[in-house]
């Protein structure tokens, strides 16, 4: 069981005119089993939230709650809400030179589960996802990120995925650069964490291609640092064939 509750946040970052809010009052609740897609346009603060629940100390609450399972999320180091649960897939991941895919995620498990895991069956493992998402295992001996394409950066995202096997996963982009095979092996990757136990899953994108295979239970739309509209999987048909202009055009 896994409930994820936004209240009213708000965030601000640190420009070179003084600080600047982007988060304007988020609400937001995210309980398990379900899936929450967030689409808005360029800028709206989408990849923010993602961010701010994270931990990114780039980005400053300035009120507001984020809980998970009523602990409080923002009281939290960025290690500790990994080990609450958290999981952020990065829309740009970064690339980790001199540490390799393997003992990165092995480093990873044992610091979630507070033990290490059997290496014979924890190789297995990872050869196991590997294999779920086409990558050769061979990518395990490699630096973590460094030199993958686009898509593998996000296939090597879904490996961490199932095996640290968080509460709730905030995916931020997910989609992004990927084709249309990588992202049908990226989507059934989310839809098999999904299914393994109650899982919530925060999906941020742009677009509704993902939609057509990771089908979400919420669609809410944001622009200017909030929640405009909340609705089903139809919300997101009808951003698709008319875009965000009538919701732009109301914030303003």
């Amino acid at each position: 069981m896994a409930t994820l509750e936004i209240k009213d946040l708000h965030v601000q970052v640190q420009t070179e005119d003084g600080p600047k809010e982007i988060l304007k009052g988020v609400n937001l609740t995210i309980k398990d089993g379900e899936t929450h897609a967030i689409m808005g346009p360029n800028g709206s603060g989408k990849s923010t939230l993602a961010y701010s629940i994270a931990g990114h100390p780039k980005y400053e609450v300035t009120s507001g709650s984020v809980t998970l399972d009523g602990v409080d999320v923002l009281a939290m180091t960025v290690d500790e809400r990994a080990r609450a649960g958290l999981f952020l897939a990065m829309q740009y991941p970064v690339e980790v030179p001199g540490v390799s895919v393997s003992n990165f995620l092995r480093t990873a498990k044992t610091a979630i589960d507070g033990e290490a895991p059997k290496l014979r069956t924890w190789v297995k493992d990872v050869n196991a996802a590997m294999d779920r998402v086409k990558m050769d295992n061979a990518f395990a001996t490699r630096n973590v990120n460094e030199g993958f394409s686009g898509g593998e950066k996000k296939r090597h995202e879904i490996v961490q995925l199932e095996l640290l096997d968080p509460k709730v996963a905030v995916l931020d982009e997910t989609d992004s650069g990927l084709d249309i095979d990588a992202l049908k092996i990226v989507s059934e990757g989310v839809n098999r964490f999904k299914e393994n136990g109650d899982k919530g899953v925060l999906l941020i994108t742009h677009y509704t291609r993902i939609l057509r295979y990771i089908k979400p239970d919420f669609v809410h739309v944001f622009v200017n640092g909030q929640v405009a509209e909340e609705g089903g999987p139809e919300l997101a048909d009808e951003l698709e064939a008319n875009g965000y202009d009538r919701f732009v055009s109301a914030a303003v």
